[in-house]
């Protein structure tokens, strides 16, 4: 379920863009162009609040386009709308690029995917069962 507040009446519902797109874009609800310099976050509204079924939460992600024309992704990626959130999705863009990037109102800036989850139960042990791997971190594969 999806909720558009009065300042998002006029954008388009999110959206997939394809036939085989797993993610569905969000736009910009800014009043006004909103200017990201590089190196800042700003975080961006949609206008949009949803009630995510239990047992799904959304996953917001960058969009590959403006990562590679612009160097725009999303800070917290992926970022979790979990099912009892019921507040305003808003979107943490980051200006990774080497020009100020304008966010207009309607714009694609990021897309949201719908995930199961499954809640894990945790169980504390003494000892842990061994691997080849064990507690090999990073590069310890060469």
């Amino acid at each position: 379920m999806l909720k558009r507040t009065a300042k998002a009446k006029d954008l388009p519902l999110p959206s997939y863009m394809t036939e085989g797109a797993s993610g569905l874009d969000l736009f910009a609800a800014v009043s006004e162009t909103t200017v990201i310099k590089p190196g800042e976050w700003k975080l961006i509204p949609t206008g949009l609040h949803v009630a995510v079924p239990i047992g799904f939460e959304l996953q917001i992600r960058p969009r590959s386009g403006l990562a590679v024309k612009f160097g725009i992704g999303v800070l917290n990626s992926p970022g979790t709308i979990d099912s009892d959130y019921r507040g305003e999705i808003k979107i943490i863009l980051i200006n990774l690029g080497q020009k100020d990037y304008s966010v207009m109102r309607g714009d694609r800036i990021a897309q949201m995917v719908v995930v199961p989850v499954i809640r894990a139960a945790i169980e504390e042990r003494a000892e842990l069962p061994p691997t080849t791997r064990d507690s090999g971190g990073f590069g310890h594969t060469g």
